[in-house]
């Protein structure tokens, strides 16, 4: 591991703790651990170290909020599973590209797509609100395993930022869930993405495993507690959150494009 001082280290796992609650509750914990971890990893870090490291601390706090949302929420883990194998598929096919294709070009596209959302959600305040409407049907679970699997996890790899915020709002539209169940389905869909992008980083030897220890601690505590706040403060909070983190991602966005 570098030479990390104790102030960045204490940073990093507050960091750790916050992206595991908001990921937990409507996802997007990506935009306060990643940068995070850029900032706070010596100069001269390779990249895909921090990516890397993020990977290894991301999948302890989604595993984590996903189990507490199995024991206290119905989610549909078999269709959830379904969804997340095809999320890694698509994932690995972003990635191929992604080497060969500059991402600077497809942002600007995917900031006019996040203002619509945010509109949509502002426009319909019944938008995932609403109790589930029961078991999908194959079609919609198709639809799903098409938009949100193979769909967003390309995108994931590709690009990235928002995932789990997409994620998301796929899943209450195609599937018809509310925003906690979409929340809980989302997570397994993490855990499975999370894990085969961590293969990756390992095998390449790009993981700071005792860094990433500690800040899994923290991440695990902020994902368990995540899910336990949208639980139990239901829908409308995780909307307000889901409101937000789009907004946040718009500006982190913008700034990246256009101020850097």
């Amino acid at each position: 591991m570098p030479d990390i001082s104790l102030t960045a280290i204490v940073v990093l796992c507050l960091a750790a703790l916050a992206a595991g609650w908001i990921d937990a509750v409507v996802g997007g914990g990506g935009l306060l651990l990643l940068p995070a971890l850029l900032l706070g990893l010596p100069g001269g870090t390779p990249a895909a170290h921090a990516l890397g490291t993020n990977k290894a601390v991301a999948i302890v706090g989604t595993t984590g909020a996903a189990v507490t949302y199995v024991r206290k929420t119905p989610v549909d883990v078999p269709t959830a599973v379904r969804i997340g194998l095809a999320a890694l598929v698509g994932s690995m096919g972003g990635a191929f590209l992604a080497a060969g294709m500059s991402t600077e070009v497809l942002k600007p596209v995917i900031m006019v797509v996040l203002l619509a959302v945010a509109a949509f959600v502002i426009l319909r305040p019944a938008f995932g609100t609403a109790p589930a409407t029961g078991p999908a049907s194959p079609k919609r679970i198709l639809a799903a395993i098409g938009l949100a699997g193979l769909g967003i996890g390309f995108y994931d790899g590709l690009i990235g930022p928002g995932t789990g915020t997409f994620l998301v709002l796929a899943l209450t539209a195609v599937l018809h869930l509310d925003l906690v169940s979409a929340s809980a389905t989302a997570k397994i869909v993490n855990c499975c993405t999370n894990a085969g992008a961590l293969a990756m980083f390992t095998w390449q030897g790009a993981v700071l495993w005792q860094l990433a220890a500690l800040m899994a601690v923290f991440n695990l505590a902020g994902g368990m507690f995540g899910a336990h706040t949208a639980l139990k403060k239901g829908s409308g909070f995780v909307r307000a959150v889901l409101l937000t983190t789009v907004l946040a991602l718009v500006v982190k966005m913008a700034y990246e494009q256009w101020l850097t």
